[in-house]
């Protein structure tokens, strides 16, 4: 397996949504390839941070002075033309 295939199923491997065939094809690609590893390990661990996270409601001062900065970068981008 290529690291692009083993990328290319990351997703159906963490979600636990894959035959066992494939399953462990992946995880014999994981056992030699480093960089395969750190990625798949890195998301992982991304994806517990956030599953366990709580929403924080923004106070609506924040909000509005955020949402105001979104629109002003985005006009100016617009008025500068492709980079």
């Amino acid at each position: 397996m290529k690291c692009s295939e083993f990328l290319h199923e990351l997703t159906d491997y963490l979600d636990g949504v894959m035959d066992s065939p494939t399953k462990a094809e992946l995880e014999e690609h994981l056992a030699w390839c480093h960089n395969c590893y750190v990625v798949c390990d890195t998301t992982k661990k991304t994806i517990e941070i956030y599953r366990d996270s709580q929403l924080y409601e923004l106070p609506e001062n924040l909000r509005t002075r955020l949402r105001s900065a979104i629109v002003q970068k985005c006009q100016s981008r617009k008025k500068a033309g492709p980079a």
